[in-house]
């Protein structure tokens, strides 16, 4: 019997790796970046499945290079590189990684918060550069965090797992934006269901936490930062181009928001010589919010599932796309 062929867009872990190769024949790229489009077209034209990932375009010329495609795993949650309407009018179903991630990603966004709210890298980087001479009364003031308002914008699972940790860590107040009232936020939390404007308004920490798609790009621009306190953090850890980051750079220079803490940007990786990396109240770190060892093998095996369900033909266990077994 024939084996179903896989191209795997980058190495993943072997958790996942491993279980595909058992079922399949398999060719994983090499490199440490993601292979260029043509040559991405090439390596699926008689591939049964793909397993890519957020760097990979998977568009309509990719899916007319690829007549045998039965299923795109994506290595992600997010699946924003995935022409999700090409997909479904090919029958090909989308398959990603939700929930593995939430709680990793949630501590990042603590993270975030924390190290930015009290001048980490800042403070961290003048010590080792010699510019810690005694204990300073007025050297390197932070925000508090106890008692303070926290603002959600989106509040999907990792919204609620990173209020959840302020919430119940730090007794910060919730407000949130969503499409409608999450009632388990509202009663386990004490959450409040407000606008945009509101939320930018009344809240000491922002931590962005929307899916990219139409309506939210560029969401935040130079108007929402003006909205903001002067004193207030913002933290994103959902996708860069929600952010004007030319508008957050201009407002963390001017003092009209205190201070950013980024782990997504547009594009990634940011250039070396960026205008954000010269601001010390932006902390920027390079996408790691699913970067743990169980986190990653909790996607790869999803992935994997995901993968070994489309070239059999069956439903994908997480399916973006239900409708594509239709057609």
């Amino acid at each position: 019997m024939t084996r179903p062929k896989v191209f795997v867009a980058r190495r993943i872990p072997d958790e996942g790796l491993n279980a595909i190769a058992a079922a399949c024949d398999i060719d994983v790229w090499p490199g440490q970046l993601p292979p260029p489009p043509d040559e991405l077209r090439a390596r699926v034209a008689d591939c049964d499945g793909l397993v890519s990932l957020l760097t990979d375009r998977v568009d309509a010329a990719l899916l007319a290079a690829a007549p045998r495609l039965k299923v795109v795993s994506n290595f992600a949650v997010g699946f924003n590189n995935v022409d999700v309407p090409a997909c479904t009018a090919r029958g090909v179903p989308v398959g990603n990684t939700p929930g593995a991630l939430t709680d990793a990603t949630a501590d990042i966004a603590v993270t975030l918060l924390l190290a930015a709210a009290r001048r980490i890298s800042e403070s961290a980087g003048d010590a080792r550069a010699g510019r810690w001479l005694t204990w300073e009364p007025l050297g390197w003031l932070g925000q508090d965090l106890a008692g303070r308002t926290l603002g959600i914008v989106g509040m999907g699972r990792i919204g609620f797992a990173t209020a959840k940790r302020l919430h119940g860590g730090w007794g910060m107040k919730v407000l949130y934006t969503a499409r409608g009232p999450k009632a388990d936020a509202d009663r386990e939390l004490g959450a409040t269901h407000v606008d945009l404007d509101e939320l930018l308004a009344r809240s000491d920490y922002v931590s962005v936490h929307a899916d990219l798609n139409p309506t939210t790009k560029g969401l935040f621009g130079a108007a929402q930062f003006a909205k903001m306190k002067r004193t207030a953090v913002f933290v994103n850890t959902s996708r860069g181009p929600l952010v004007d980051q030319a508008a957050l750079a201009q407002a963390l220079r001017s003092g009209t928001v205190f201070a950013a803490g980024l782990d997504v940007t547009d594009p990634e990786p940011l250039p070396p010589d960026h205008e954000l990396y010269g601001l010390p109240n932006c902390l920027i770190v390079p996408h790691i919010a699913s970067a743990t060892i169980d986190t990653r093998n909790a996607m790869a095996r999803l992935c994997a599932n995901n993968l070994l369900a489309g070239v059999r033909g069956e439903p994908l266990p997480n399916c973006v796309n239900p409708e594509a077994r239709k057609q």
